[in-house]
């Protein structure tokens, strides 16, 4: 029985050292530095680089999240989005969700 609980625990730790590289364990700033947001939309994601680029500061979640996924999918074609299609062949959607709820909050 000792060995069996000693092997489960190895498996957990292992399984949670996988999971370190997703993006429930990565931080919201994070993602939007290492991810180059930062340098279209600004370092505040207030102040972008063009007067056309949006501000994602304080965006409700939800909106920017969907944008995201149609942009990466295609869905979303216009405007700017052959800029950002790029870009979002970076992050996957748990990224986006991350990067979504991470933006809602500042202000």
């Amino acid at each position: 029985m000792r060995k069996i609980v000693t092997l489960a625990v190895a498996v957990t730790a292992v399984a949670s050292l996988m999971v370190g590289t997703n993006a429930s364990a990565e931080d919201g700033a994070a993602l939007y530095k290492a991810k180059t947001c930062w340098s279209c939309h600004g370092k505040d994601a207030k102040t972008p680089l063009m007067p056309f680029y949006p501000s994602l500061a304080g965006q409700n979640a939800d909106y920017m999240y969907n944008q995201m996924v149609d942009i990466k999918s295609g869905a979303r074609s216009n405007g700017q989005t052959a800029a950002m299609k790029g870009v979002m062949g970076l992050v996957n959607e748990e990224q986006m969700r991350t990067l979504a709820d991470w933006l809602a909050t500042q202000n």
